[in-house]
């Protein structure tokens, strides 16, 4: 923001411009004519507050890549740092002895499939005979009960198949998720044990999470805002975000909040957020910082002026304002955020003053000025942060003051 003189150095020339019987030196107070300058009444328009954090990028889910069986890798299938999909074959251990268990495991099987078959057939003799009193019924029970234990062995070896088989399958480790792949930690020829050996990582880019924090201030406002029904919680709505990385001036990537935590950190005293963020090039890279503002207030009628037309000193913003009779004076304002190369007066200022806004320099408060009628124009349409679509919260979340979802 540009700094025009000190507001006591503007009293004090004014002051020194006065006649001692109180009138002015002349029309502007020097002796020669007033001033010109522009003035406009302050843009109203629709706008909101954002609320600003630093934050990481995260990926939405992140798997270490282990092995389920143990064995020599005998295959490397992917290059480092390249993209895979889902199922794509990173690691092969060597199959062979899982081969050869599954092997024995299908003879083990087919012999008992051949014990069951004839316990079967000798039951049904023995339950033929039993009906013509051929055999007696410890003879008949002995054939039941033989029948099934190899119906149970049959079962048993057919399991046993079935692991053998996973076994050889889970000699191909392939990605779980589909995402972008680390550098691999073991080579062809290491051993790998089940469950212990990490193999490589890899993590989804699509969508991705951005993750920062909060003070609890800022917490209680929303809490607030939400009792009210004016800002709804982001627990329970998708809260638009914008976020710009450490090399942009813009707030280029959109996103929407999908997650607050359930709690305040007592050693901080700050509490966790995250939003959701497209990301279909996969620029967006886990780890990466940013600044995010966050939509912090309900839409409102504010008030916008060029920064030009601010005065500063060292501690207080002033906005010269031109009365009726063409008299300067100043008024202190209150800054709010730029919004479309504009500034947001908080306070100070009323919808009908009249704002000098081109001709500063050549103002002075308590002299008069040739005031032109101007207009404001936004030097940047687009840019600051825009009033969001109504976003309406579930019935319970606004208006139940028992909701934990605030």
């Amino acid at each position: 923001m540009r700094s025009h003189w000190p507001v006591m150095a503007l009293l004090l020339v004014a002051a020194c411009g006065e006649k001692q019987d109180g009138g002015a030196a002349g029309p502007g107070g020097f002796g020669g004519p007033p001033p010109p300058v522009t003035v406009a009444r302050p843009l109203v328009k629709p706008i909101v507050d954002w609320d600003d954090y630093i934050g990481r990028f995260e990926a939405k889910q992140s798997v270490e890549v282990r092995p389920r069986v143990s064995g020599y890798v005998s295959r490397l299938a992917f290059r480092d740092g390249e993209f895979a999909r889902a199922g794509d074959l990173l690691f092969e251990i060597d199959p062979r002895p899982f081969q050869a268990a599954l092997n024995q495991a299908k003879a083990d099987a087919q012999r008992a499939r051949a014990t069951a078959d004839l316990a079967r057939s000798q039951f049904a003799r023995t339950e033929t005979l039993l009906g013509q009193n051929a055999v007696s019924r410890e003879e008949f029970d002995t054939a039941k009960a033989t029948l099934a234990q190899a119906q149970a062995s049959l079962a048993a070896a057919e399991a046993t198949v079935q692991s053998r088989a996973l076994d050889v399958g889970f000699t191909r480790v392939t990605a779980p998720i589909s995402g972008r792949l680390s550098d691999r930690r073991v080579d062809v020829g290491a051993f790998v044990t089940a469950g212990t050996t990490p193999m490589t990582t890899v993590v989804t880019l699509d969508p991705i999470h951005f993750v920062f924090t909060g003070s609890e201030a800022v917490y209680l406002k929303y809490q607030r805002a939400n009792q009210a029904g004016t800002r709804p919680s982001s627990r329970v709505a998708p809260n638009p975000v914008e976020i710009r990385l450490a090399d942009e001036t813009d707030y280029r990537w959109r996103g929407r909040m999908d997650f607050v935590d359930n709690a305040i950190d007592q050693g901080s005293g700050t509490i966790r957020g995250r939003a959701v963020v497209a990301n279909p090039t996969g620029f967006l890279t886990p780890g990466m910082f940013g600044h995010m503002r966050l939509i912090g207030s309900g839409s409102y009628n504010g008030m916008l002026i060029p920064e030009d037309a601010v005065v500063t000193d060292q501690t207080r913003k002033v906005a010269l304002v031109v009365g009726a009779d063409g008299m300067v004076s100043p008024r202190v304002v209150q800054l709010g955020p730029l919004v479309d190369g504009l500034r947001v007066v908080r306070s100070g200022l009323k919808a009908d003053d009249r704002v000098i806004i081109e001709g500063v320099q050549r103002a002075r408060p308590g002299s008069k000025v040739a005031p032109k009628d101007g207009r404001i124009v936004p030097p940047a349409p687009g840019t600051g942060p825009t009033p969001p679509p109504i976003i309406e919260a579930p019935a319970t979340s606004a208006s139940d003051a028992t909701t934990v979802a605030r």
